[in-house]
């Protein structure tokens, strides 16, 4: 305790801090000219300035340029808007001006202009609902029609597969609530999930309720909170979910103030996460099937009566009684058995049907209000002569209603279970987040006071965490403390542990290597990469594939025209809707348990045309894992004396070259557990190596700049072992003893092991394979022979990888499809330009904005994966568009009677309608055999490194 952040002073977001930063590898948000004291700053008059910047094309974009400008003395705040092409920047004129500014922005490669901030600035907000009581296309089609014609809404999409809608609204005219209520109005219950304006919501379990009115004390309490917005009670459980903004409040002071409300005797406890939106699907789960299962006990009777009892002569004699003059036994039954499931059980198409006619729409709904009411009442009437007539004999159809009813109610059961099992691969990315974080609490100077732990979902912005080695990062922040090196490849697939210094940003979910960190809290709860990376799998199983959006212009105009040709026949226009949605559904969700993220249909649909790929080299092709390659000695000892000296210094070093070195002298030495000498006044020399005392000898490991700042001299011969090393792509280190260099490793960046397998897969699959680098052109070409690659394009710029890529679209008269892979910012226009963007180790927020498929193992072997799953899904739709339009070329003309006259046979409305079900079930089953996808034989067969993966 008493440990004090160097550099850094706690105060609020609007003032300054006093003390002065350290320079950090990376410098940090918010950082002082020096000789600048608080009083001067405070006496200072800030201006805000507007820019508008070209050349952004994803968050990372909007990221570097916000770091760009903080680094620049006198900035107190810089917010980029990557929609709206705009920076605004809060700044000291009496530290820097505008046009230092521009520069700044220019320098990060971006063009800017100072412009006039405009009264009328619009933006972007993202609104996610949960829609229930869409039962086809049609449905999810007219919500769409609604919400797109409101005046604010740039774009909205709903989909039928998970029952969700996602609105891009200006939140200067609309506001989420007007949104809900354009949902309502067309008949349909609408839950708000999100409303994109940096809103968090939270569900707590109170203890000590006694009565309402102690909900309603702390109801008052909780309302005076400034932050929060909204405030739900469920009384019969003690639950309350509050709505609030994360950057004014927090979890913990909710707890704080319920906890003191009244006499302070009421506990409060996070609601359990499993009562939540699965708990929901869970009850339209159970509540699907307690219909089916209700139907089904009614329409049994009805249709042994009338199908089955009627051929044994015992008791069809008893089922011919008659009651009141042709009124039989056997009809009466009938009529009272089907009455409930027509009204009672099936009352939910009748509201869905009066809900779609208001609004000049025809739903399946519709369609089997239409049919089953047609048989119902057709036999109702049958049963009013019957009762008043001695010779009138008719056929009733009591069982063609109910049973149609029952059929339907499977396929509704059968289709709200299989959206149910595609949270698999959800909750496996939510456990990446620690259940606790040690919190620490700090004085006015900025003083480590206290720590203690914590539940991780009680952590508020601003919050001040501690992170040891061999943790997970609880949550999104930036660095005030400590040095670490931080696993990243859970979240973004790279393989290499990141250096991480003060002001260098964390991501939650990642695991912490070495060394002891103090983070400050930045993002929490829907903020949170974790979170983002979620809502982009919920995303992707919402949009739909460009074939679907045909079939749902078609889907328009077929309705009415099966219920002209035959009410019977809905079924197929059910299924032309259902067919794609359940398959890019369950196809999305196989990917991301395989490790590939596919953003929804329309990266599926072209990930299914791909015939060129292009590669980035460094960290995507290569392993970004350093190892020791060469050594050479030019003093006279023997190499395991030399790697005595330079292991016992570099053993100290978290960086990635000083283990690839420490782990080659231990092969070199043959010892896996070797105790080196003790180093002595060790230091670490960011960015060139490290120096210290060995068995007393003064020892260098780093490189040329490192020996020349200590008037090493370098001798012809290391100079030209340096010079082959970098045409190898290698990394030359030098290692001095006493102020004379006693050798030079090689550390090489290799080819990542089955790299030459994928690209032989591909080229097998008539795949082109082209690898673009801004390395030299020896690396290039070297790297692309080891690879099997016969394009390589060297020096390339970001920039210029872009106008390779869309050359490629326009080379051959139909151009080539082309998919990029890269690994980092500077691929970023490269991935938006490519038909079929694929992020391998990338940053956070280039997988998720510019990225269309994400490849969060960092495999390339997951390409191969992202291009066959896509094949088989959309074979699948294929598929399953086979069974639904197949249907109807076949059962609509036998429905209207086309065999009647030739061979007496008619298609009764029953078998209709179990052929319905049956094909319906075909879809569902169809779309569900994805989950059984395994990986394609060719990968299995692979050989790395001469050994055979099975």
């Amino acid at each position: 305790m008493g440990k004090k952040h160097e550099g850094w002073e706690r105060r609020s977001s609007l003032q300054w801090c006093g003390t002065l930063w350290p320079q950090p590898h990376y410098p940090s948000p918010k950082r002082m000219e020096a000789g600048k004291s608080v009083a001067e700053l405070e006496g200072s008059e800030s201006k805000v300035v507007v820019f508008s910047v070209m050349g952004m094309t994803c968050a990372a974009c909007a990221g570097s340029i916000e770091k760009t400008i903080k680094r620049l003395p006198g900035i107190r705040e810089a917010v980029v808007d990557v929609l709206n092409h705009k920076a605004q920047v809060l700044y000291f004129h009496s530290m820097v001006n505008e046009e230092r500014i521009r520069e700044a922005i220019e320098d990060a490669g971006f063009e800017a202009k100072v412009i006039e901030e405009e009264s009328n600035y619009t933006s972007t907000q993202i609104c996610r609902i949960h829609i229930r009581g869409m039962t086809c296309t049609s449905c999810s089609t007219t919500i769409e029609s609604a919400l797109q014609s409101l005046y604010g809404v740039h774009k909205a999409g709903v989909a039928l597969a998970t029952e969700e809608a996602e609105v891009y609204y200006d939140p200067n005219i609309l506001t989420h609530n007007h949104l809900m209520e354009a949902i309502q109005d067309t008949g349909f219950e609408a839950i708000l999930i999100s409303t994109g304006e940096h809103m968090s919501k939270i569900e707590f379990k109170i203890d000590g309720i006694k009565n309402d009115q102690s909900l309603s004390a702390i109801e008052r309490s909780l309302h005076a909170l400034p932050g929060v917005e909204t405030i739900d009670i469920y009384p019969d459980i003690n639950k309350i979910a509050i709505t609030y903004k994360p950057h004014r409040t927090g979890p913990r002071t909710f707890i704080e103030v319920i906890e003191s409300t009244g006499s302070g005797c009421f506990k409060a406890v996070i609601f359990p996460n499993d009562e939540g939106r699965e708990a929901l699907r869970q009850q339209e789960i159970n509540r699907c099937f307690k219909l089916f299962i209700w139907s089904l006990a009614f329409t049994i009777p009805v249709f042994l009566t009338s199908m089955v009892l009627m051929y044994i002569p015992g008791v069809k004699r008893v089922l011919d009684i008659k009651v009141v003059n042709m009124l039989s036994i056997g009809l009466l039954l009938r009529c009272n058995f089907a009455t409930p499931v027509q009204f009672i059980i099936g009352r939910r198409f009748y509201v869905g049907a009066y809900k779609a006619l208001r609004k000049g729409s025809a739903n399946m709904d519709v369609l089997i209000a239409l049919g089953t009411n047609a048989a119902y009442f057709y036999s109702l009437y049958v049963v009013e002569r019957a009762v008043f007539s001695r010779h009138l004999k008719g056929s009733d159809f009591f069982e063609t209603s109910s049973m149609l009813i029952s059929f339907i109610l499977l396929g509704k059961y059968l289709e709200v279970l299989a959206k149910g099992k595609t949270s698999q691969a959800i909750a496996k990315l939510m456990n990446l987040t620690p259940e606790t974080a040690t919190l620490l609490t700090q004085d006015d100077e900025g003083n480590v006071v206290s720590e203690k732990q914590i539940d991780s979902r009680l952590i508020q912005k601003d919050d001040v965490i501690k992170v040891v080695p061999g943790s997970k990062v609880a949550s999104d922040g930036f660095v005030i403390w400590g040095e670490s090196h931080v696993n990243e490849s859970m979240i973004t697939g790279e393989a290499r542990p990141v250096a991480k210094r003060m002001g260098d940003m964390v991501i939650g979910g990642t695991m912490n290597e070495s060394g002891v960190m103090h983070v400050k809290v930045t993002r929490v709860g829907s903020e949170s990469a974790l979170s983002q990376i979620v809502q982009l799998v919920e995303s992707a199983q919402m949009a739909k594939a460009p074939v679907q959006k045909f079939a749902d212009h078609i889907s328009k105009y077929f309705v009415p025209l099966v219920i002209v040709l035959s009410l019977s026949t809905w079924f197929s226009w059910f299924l032309a809707g259902l067919a794609t949605p359940t398959a890019v559904m369950v196809g999305t969700g196989v990917g991301a348990t395989q490790g590939v993220l596919i953003k929804g249909g329309k990266a599926l649909e072209s990930a299914n045309k791909v015939n060129c790929i292009v590669f980035d080299k460094t960290g995507t092709l290569t392993v970004g894992k350093p190892v020791v390659v060469t050594t050479k000695l030019f003093k006279n000892m023997s190499i395991e004396n030399f790697y005595e000296f330079t292991a016992a210094a570099e053993v100290n070093s978290e960086h990635p070259i000083a283990k690839a070195i420490v782990e080659h002298a231990k092969k070199t030495t043959e010892e896996q557990h070797h105790s080196w000498p003790e180093a002595h006044n060790f230091v670490s020399v960011s960015g060139h190596g490290v120096k210290a005392i060995v068995l007393n000898k003064e020892i260098l490991v780093g490189n040329k700049k490192m020996m020349l700042d200590h008037n090493i001299t370098i001798s012809a011969d290391a100079e030209e072992i340096l010079a082959e090393a970098e045409s190898l792509a290698q990394t030359g280190i030098l290692v001095s003893l006493d102020g004379e260099v006693a050798g030079v490793l090689a550390v090489s960046d290799p080819l990542k092991p089955g790299a030459n397998e994928v690209i032989s897969i591909l080229n097998s699959m008539k795949i082109k394979s082209i690898m673009v680098t801004g390395d030299n052109w020896g690396t290039a070409n070297s790297i692309a022979r080891q690879a099997g690659i016969e394009t390589a394009i060297a020096e390339a710029q970001p920039e210029t990888k872009a106008t390779k890529i869309k050359e490629l679209q326009l080379r051959q008269a139909s151009g080539y499809t082309v998919a990029m892979v890269g690994d980092g910012i500077n691929d970023s226009p490269a991935l938006v330009a490519a038909d079929v963007g694929m992020a391998i180790g990338a940053g956070t927020d280039i997988a998720i904005e510019a990225a269309d498929i994400v490849l969060m193992k960092s495999n390339l072997e997951d390409i191969i994966i992202a291009i066959d799953l896509s094949n088989k899904t959309f074979s699948r739709i294929r598929l399953n568009y086979f069974w639904a339009l197949g249907y109807n070329v076949l059962a609509i003309p036998i429905a209207a009677g086309i065999l009647y006259s030739p061979t007496r046979f008619r298609l009764p409305p029953w078998i209709a309608g179990a052929a319905m079900a049956a094909s319906s079930i075909s879809v569902v089953c169809s779309s569900l055999l994805l989950k059984n996808y395994k990986r394609p034989t060719k990968l299995n067969n692979m050989e790395i490194n001469g050994v055979k993966i099975e």
